[in-house]
């Protein structure tokens, strides 16, 4: 849901990459004052508690006042895969990100699904997510993200991601990651055999940590688009985070680029 608190300018394209599946429109779009929650799901097709927590993901935004700015993203972990389903969406990334987040708040297990905002985990994830989503919106950002994205004349996406977090209190690091909705499998094998399991916000591009050097960081890429990703179904999500202590700074979803 784009918040009235991003600056947002939409570039109509001559141009459509794949009509036929969408396309991803030119943007330039800016964070605003306060701080928007990154929600981290980490979940596996492989588990039979996560489709709840899928869900809990998907109608998030829904539940939320109209004004909250909340930034969701589905890291799909594979430690479930030898147990007999595959997740077609899981990264080894995603497993070493999350037992970073469990050390960070002090904790020693690593399950799922686990719910992470802001960097903090939320246990209490079924009852507790819209009230730490609206806690972090009430706080001011000490971060400034500006994402820029347009295709490319090789029918990629061109991006150009730049933080800024000069009052930030020790090291900070730039995440991008790119993110699919309507997503669906149907499962054969493990936990959730016979289900057809149906993902949004699922992370395909995870790029980071790039460090913040006197407080700013420029992350430019070509990300190549394969043509069974649908295009207006893509978000570019960005995020800064202290590199330490696990408090995400500010976060910023680029959902308003996408055109159907």
């Amino acid at each position: 849901m784009p918040s009235r608190h991003f600056v947002a300018r939409l570039l109509t394209l001559a141009a459509a990459m794949l009509p036929a599946a969408g396309s991803f429109a030119a943007c330039d779009l800016h964070s605003g004052a306060q701080t928007a929650a990154l929600v981290e799901l980490y979940t596996s097709e492989g588990c039979s508690s996560c489709p709840p927590a899928d869900s809990q993901l998907q109608s998030l935004a829904a539940t939320l006042a109209p004004a909250a700015e909340v930034v969701p993203l589905a890291l799909h972990v594979d430690y479930w895969d030898e147990l007999g389903w595959t997740d077609p969406y899981a990264q080894s990334a995603f497993d070493a990100r999350q037992s970073w987040l469990v050390q960070t708040n002090h904790q020693d297990v690593v399950y799922t699904p686990q719910f992470f905002v802001g960097g903090t985990e939320v246990r209490a994830w079924q009852s507790d997510l819209r009230d730490q989503v609206r806690r972090l919106n009430a706080t001011t950002a000490v971060a400034d993200l500006r994402v820029q994205a347009k295709p490319a004349a090789n029918g990629a996406l061109a991006l150009r991601v730049e933080a800024r977090a000069p009052r930030a209190s020790g090291a900070a690091v730039l995440y991008v990651a790119l993110t699919e909705d309507g997503l669906s499998s149907e499962v054969s094998r493990g936990e959730n055999r016979g289900a057809t399991l149906t993902h949004d916000h699922v992370v395909r591009v995870w790029l980071g940590p790039t460090n913040l050097q006197d407080g700013v960081a420029v992350v430019e890429r070509e990300i190549a688009l394969p043509p069974v990703w649908r295009r207006s179904n893509l978000n570019v999500v960005a995020f800064v985070q202290n590199a330490q202590g696990g408090g995400v700074l500010q976060a910023l979803t680029a959902r308003q680029c996408a055109k159907s």
